[in-house]
């Protein structure tokens, strides 16, 4: 059975491959599994029939068969148990891996999610310029950190997994409104090698012939 991913019919973030489905999107391409796609809008995402699979009314969600799961944490580690290539075979690798995934959405994402938050709905408060240097510090302490692990590494430890397709896909949020990754060259090589993986290009392509799609161009 091929599983359903839903995700925005007109996502916020214009096609850049920010919505957390890439996440996913980008799991699935990585172990070769086939997926559809069932698009909601904003109305459709808060109705009973789509919060009986996401209790808060969000995307993405995850089908397959009698089974849905929602948060995206979730769902990449559930592709990643039933298929080869995400997670390492040796039990203490397979754990490193799932503590980095951990690591990118519970340290690293909050800081950075409460910047974007800020930069998109606090622009005209009167405490916006005074608080925005506050928020940058708390990132820079998370990616002086995370920079200082990976040091030389290509990726998180030994091979690609699903830590990396977190904590990538957690820092590409940053580029929009912040030039804090060009602080650490080492951690900007790394988001160029994770882009440049095929799996990685075929998820993003999918995800901006969506916006494509519906603004006709």
């Amino acid at each position: 059975m091929i599983p359903t991913l839903t995700a925005f019919a007109a996502s916020p973030d214009r096609g850049q491959g920010l919505a957390r489905d890439t996440r996913v999107r980008w799991a699935l391409e990585e172990v070769g599994q086939p997926y559809e796609v069932r698009l909601l809008s904003f109305a459709a995402m808060k109705e009973p029939a789509h919060k009986a699979l996401h209790p808060f009314g969000q995307i993405p969600t995850y089908e397959d068969g009698d089974l849905a799961l929602f948060e995206t944490g979730s769902i990449v580690l559930h592709i990643a148990e039933r298929h080869a290539g995400l997670l390492p075979a040796d039990a203490h690798g397979r754990a490193r891996a799932i503590t980095w995934m951990f690591a990118a959405l519970n340290t690293v994402e909050p800081p950075i999610l409460e910047r974007a938050g800020a930069v998109l709905m606090e622009r005209d408060k009167p405490w916006h310029v005074e608080r925005m240097p506050m928020l940058d510090e708390r990132i820079r302490v998370r990616l002086a950190d995370l920079s200082r692990s990976l040091g030389d590494k290509a990726w998180l430890d030994g091979a690609f997994s699903v830590g990396d397709i977190m904590m990538v896909h957690t820092l590409l949020r940053l580029r929009p409104s912040s030039r804090l990754l060009d602080e650490h060259p080492n951690l900007l090589a790394y988001l160029a090698r994770a882009e440049a993986r095929p799996a990685y290009q075929r998820a993003f392509a999918a995800q901006l012939a969506v916006f494509t799609a519906n603004n006709g161009s």
